[in-house]
């Protein structure tokens, strides 16, 4: 079940929880993905969080937002590129995504592999999708005190696993947010602490958000009109024909 588009911009742009949780997921974005000069960006489920970064010098960023969850026009103050889509069936050219970011799409979705399936088909050649979802041994998806509380958790094994039925390559895996998911001002002042020694600690405790980046794998052609060609002799190497006499 998809959470109201509301619901989402007041948590991300209106508390300073959902501020924080901004930040650092789109710091480990940007370690992964630094810039997209000339590439097309999009984003799908509630990922303009972590758009804007791309606005300047994308060739086009677009940020699509599942009917369930609702529209809102983004980012503030210039032309608008959010768009309400079904969840699968997007207004996008397939193989025309250079970079596709997936946050709060997939663990609510109640067609999952449709959707993966929706993904795999915008993404063009060399294209990258970043894949967010809440970490299943991690503190936030055990609250539903923010959006990472609602949907299907994943851990590392099981995200990863899906993606390769997929036809995805899973390539990196990053796991953040380990500030406890609480509003009081005194986590709130000590999340910095808390995220250095996380990622100091990864192998010891578990971040409430998994990101994992994959490739789009395309399988080489094969089938019966290809080893007909392949079983056939070359041309240049057959014997001459005979030529009568006129």
């Amino acid at each position: 079940m998809h959470l109201d588009v509301q619901d989402l911009r007041n948590f991300y742009y209106r508390s300073h929880l959902g501020r924080a949780a901004q930040k650092t997921v789109r710091d480990q974005m940007l370690k992964l993905w630094p810039e997209a000069k000339g590439q097309t960006v999009a984003g799908f489920g509630f990922a303009v969080p972590l758009l804007r970064p791309y606005l300047a010098d994308a060739r086009r960023v677009v940020a699509l937002m599942p009917a369930p969850q609702g529209v809102m026009p983004w980012p503030a103050g210039l032309p608008n590129v959010s768009v309400l889509s079904e969840e699968t069936l997007w207004p996008l050219e397939t193989g025309r995504v250079d970079k596709l970011v997936v946050l709060h799409g997939l663990e609510t979705s109640e067609r999952p592999s449709a959707l993966l399936e929706e993904c795999w088909r915008v993404l063009g050649p060399g294209g990258r999708a970043l894949f967010i979802v809440p970490h299943r041994a991690g503190l936030w998806s055990r609250s539903d005190r923010t959006p990472f509380g609602f949907g299907r958790p994943y851990s590392q094994g099981q995200l990863e696993s899906e993606l390769k039925h997929h036809n995805f390559l899973p390539e990196r895996h990053i796991s953040t947010l380990y500030q406890p998911p609480s509003h009081k001002r005194f986590w709130r002042k000590t999340a910095p602490m808390w995220e250095r020694a996380g990622s100091s600690l990864s192998v010891i405790l578990s971040g409430g958000v998994l990101m994992v980046e994959a490739t789009k794998r395309v399988h080489a052609p094969a089938g019966p009109g290809l080893r007909e060609a392949v079983r056939k002799p070359l041309g240049a190497l057959a014997p001459a024909p005979k030529v009568k006499p006129v």
